[in-house]
C-alpha cells in the first residue's frame, strides 16, 4: 500500500501539519505528540518522499556536478573529494557525465533545474552562449572546478596553469635537456589547452631554446591520445630526449609508447606529466608529474560553492591554488 502523510496523522490522531514538523525535526513539537507520530510511521512503515520533504522545506540538499569524461583519472579523483566533502555536509550529488557533449549538457542542466538543485559544480569550459545563458537564467550558485572559463562572472577552483606548465618545462630544461617535445590537449580549451601550451613555448623562449613544430603534439588528455601523439614524435630522426605531457594519463600513453618501440623511460627518453593523479603512482616507471592539489580542489570546490548557496562568499576573484613538482622515476639527467 502507498503510505501517505494523510495517513500517519489519521493513525497518530495529529493532523498532517504535526507530521510535517515531526519529519523535520522542528523542536516545538510536544514529546507526547512526536511519540504517536513515530509509532504511526512504524506501524504503517511509512517513507517520506524526498521530494515532498524538499518542498516543505524549500530545500533539497541537492548538488548537481558536470563532468566531462568520468573515464579520465583526474576527474574521478577530484569527484571522489567532491562527494566525500558533499557527504559531510548533508548533501547528495547528482553526477552527470556529458562525455564532451553538448546538447547532453543542456538536457542534465534541465533535469537539475526540474530537480531543484541547490548549485551547480562544472568541471569542463566549453560553455557556448545558450549555455551560459542558460545557466544565468537559472539563478543557481554555479562553481567551476579545475577550468576557468572565458566568461568572467563565474567563480573557479584552479591553479595557475600556465605557472605551472612553465615550471615543469623548466625542471626539463634544467635536467639539461634541449630536445624537448610537448603533447598539448585541446587547444580550445583556455585552460589546459592554451595556458600549459604557452607556459611550455615560453620556458622553451626564456632559456634560449628554439620552438621546433615538430616536437609538438596535441591530444584529448586520455592515455590512447598520448601513445599515439607519441609515436609521431618517435618518426622523426631527431626524437625528443624528453617530453611533457600536459596529462597523466597520456604521459602513460607516453612511456607505453616509448617502451613499445624499444626504448627506456626515463634512460632514453625522460616524461613529466601534469595533474598528480593516482595512476603515477601505480605505473612503472612512476611518473614525474607537475601536480594539482586534486583532493584540496575537490574540497575547496564544495566548501566554496556551500557559501555561495548561503550567501556568505563575498569575493569575485578565482580561488588559484598552490601547485607542486612531484618527481618520481620517469624524469633523469640528460647524459653528454
Amino acid at each position: 500500500m502507498n503510505v501517505k502523510i494523510k495517513d500517519v496523522a489519521i493513525r497518530a490522531g495529529v493532523s498532517t501539519t504535526t507530521v510535517s514538523r515531526v519529519l523535520n525535526g522542528e523542536k516545538y513539537v510536544k514529546e507526547e505528540l512526536k511519540k504517536r507520530v513515530n509509532d504511526a510511521i512504524e506501524e504503517l512503515g511509512y517513507a517520506p518522499s524526498h521530494i515532498a520533504r524538499s518542498l516543505v522545506r524549500n530545500k533539497t540538499d541537492l548538488i548537481g556536478v558536470i563532468v566531462p569524461d568520468l573515464t579520465s583519472s583526474f576527474y574521478a579523483t577530484i569527484l571522489s573529494s567532491i562527494e566525500q566533502t558533499a557527504t559531510s555536509n548533508g548533501y547528495n550529488l547528482l553526477v552527470c557525465n556529458i562525455n564532451e557533449d553538448i546538447d547532453k549538457e543542456l538536457k542534465y542542466l534541465n533535469i537539475f533545474k526540474e530537480m531543484r538543485v541547490e548549485g551547480i559544480i562544472i568541471m569542463h569550459e566549453k560553455i557556448n552562449e545558450e549555455i551560459r545563458g542558460f545557466i544565468n537564467s537559472l539563478q543557481i550558485p554555479v562553481i567551476f572546478s579545475s577550468v576557468k572559463p572565458m566568461d568572467q562572472s563565474f567563480i573557479s577552483v584552479i591553479v595557475d596553469d600556465y605557472t605551472a606548465a612553465y615550471d615543469a618545462t623548466r625542471y626539463l630544461i634544467e635536467l639539461g635537456h634541449e630536445r624537448i617535445g610537448f603533447i598539448g590537449g585541446d587547444m580550445r580549451d583556455i585552460t589546459s589547452g592554451q595556458n600549459r601550451y604557452v607556459g611550455y613555448c615560453n620556458a622553451l623562449r626564456d632559456h634560449g631554446l628554439k620552438i621546433i613544430h615538430e616536437r609538438i603534439r596535441f591530444g584529448d588528455y586520455k592515455v590512447k591520445s598520448g601513445y599515439e601523439r607519441m609515436g609521431e614524435l618517435l618518426r622523426y630522426e631527431q626524437w625528443p630526449t624528453a617530453v611533457f605531457a600536459v596529462s597523466d594519463d597520456m604521459a602513460i600513453g607516453a612511456v607505453n609508447c616509448i617502451i613499445d618501440h624499444g626504448m627506456r623511460v626515463p634512460e632514453d627518453i625522460s616524461v613529466m606529466g601534469f595533474d598528480g593523479s593516482q595512476m603515477t603512482e601505480l605505473v612503472r616507471p612512476r611518473i614525474t608529474s607537475m601536480e594539482q592539489p586534486i583532493h584540496h580542489m575537490g574540497v575547496v570546490t564544495v566548501e566554496t560553492l556551500l557559501q555561495l548557496i548561503r550567501g556568505e562568499f563575498e569575493q569575485d576573484e578565482d580561488i588559484i591554488l598552490g601547485h607542486r613538482l612531484e618527481v618520481r622515476d620517469s624524469c633523469r639527467q640528460r647524459l653528454m
